[in-house]
């Protein structure tokens, strides 16, 4: 059973950054072979795929982040980020990973995900 580990949320101001980081716990599975996304559910609203990318380290972003999120993974280290520039408040949310829907893979049970607040 793979178990999806976020972290690297927190409170920051409008305009600062934050880096997040997915990995899937234990040492024998690896995210690395999988296309990934990160999701993201701010209250009261449904969870949308924010940023994607390919085993090959292809991506995709929602407009709604374009410019100011970068997706990455480290391969070596079997880990995705997520890097968030200029921050704005309808940023917050609380931000997950998982495969990437539009991929044609089934999504793996959800993790805890990690809490993004951004104040204004």
């Amino acid at each position: 059973q793979v178990q999806l580990v976020e972290s690297g949320g927190g409170l920051v101001q409008a305009g600062g950054s934050l880096r997040l980081s997915c990995a899937a716990s234990g040492s024998i599975f690896s995210i690395n072979t999988w296309p990934m996304g990160w999701y993201r559910q701010p209250p009261g609203k449904q969870r949308e795929l924010v940023a994607a990318i390919t085993s090959g380290s292809s991506t995709k972003y929602a407009d709604s982040v374009k410019g100011r999120f970068t997706i990455s993974r480290d391969n070596a280290k079997k880990t995705m980020y997520l890097q968030m520039n200029s921050l704005k408040p309808e940023d917050t949310a609380v931000y997950y990973c998982n495969r990437d829907l539009n991929s044609g893979y089934d999504l793996w049970p959800w993790g805890q995900g990690t809490q993004v607040t951004v104040s204004s």
